[in-house]
């Protein structure tokens, strides 16, 4: 016996999907208006179905799918490629848009991928046979990312992420690490720059760009630190 599972996902109006699976390289292999909306999109392995639904609202869409790949970093450049030929800009708020590429506490390596429709697509590649999330750290400031990384990227609670980050960085008992004061403050920048705050993605930016790091401090955070670079752009 053979099986494959296809995911089928929501949209208001099937063009600006289609036109933006197209940018990133996929073919739209079928498309039909009645009865039905619906339509198909493929590239190289990964297929996925849409349907035209009236009254849905991408914003508030909460349709998601996981899209495994031996090659995550070379996808995640790619996409970022054909975005930027495509938008004049990588889009990294709004819809659609394109989150960065970091490891995750649960043994795999992915980036987010929000469509027009408001489908959330993550593509992820498997670092470890372990998929459990692992237990939060117990330092003070490891656990601030842990908690923050897992609600912005795993819950897209892009608030409370900020709020948990905003809460480390005050404290004055305790101060971070070059290396975790980085980390903090990129992804702070981020969930900045996705909600549109531009004032607070600049100050953490111009922050985390003053941070010195040693050669092999600066390798501990490639992640955080071609991040930081994206959000020059």
């Amino acid at each position: 016996m053979s099986e494959k599972t296809i995911p089928i996902l929501p949209c208001r109006t099937l063009q600006p999907v289609l036109d933006f699976y197209t940018a990133l390289g996929f073919e739209a292999t079928f498309q039909q208006k009645s009865p039905n909306p619906y339509a198909v999109v493929q590239r190289g392995g990964i297929q996925l179905h849409f349907f035209g639904m009236k009254h849905h609202e991408p914003a508030e869409s909460f349709s998601t799918c996981i899209v495994q790949t031996d090659d995550v970093d070379g996808l995640h450049e790619t996409f970022r490629t054909r975005l930027k030929a495509a938008y004049g800009r990588v889009p990294n708020r709004g819809l659609p848009r394109i989150g960065p590429l970091k490891n995750t506490s649960h043994g795999a390596r992915q980036f987010l991928m929000t469509d027009p429709g408001g489908n959330c697509i993550r593509i992820g590649q498997q670092t470890s046979d372990n998929q459990h999330h692992r237990p939060a750290p117990k330092e003070t400031f490891a656990r601030a990312l842990h908690h923050a990384s897992l609600l912005a990227d795993s819950k897209q609670d892009l608030a409370a992420a900020a709020k948990i980050i905003d809460r480390a960085l005050r404290l004055q008992e305790e101060r971070p690490m070059p290396v975790q004061l980085l980390r903090l403050l990129v992804l702070r920048a981020d969930i900045a720059t996705r909600v549109g705050d531009e004032e607070t993605a600049r100050s953490a930016i111009a922050a985390a760009t003053a941070i010195h790091l040693t050669s092999q401090e600066q390798d501990s955070v490639h992640d955080d630190l071609e991040r930081l670079t994206q959000l020059l752009d």
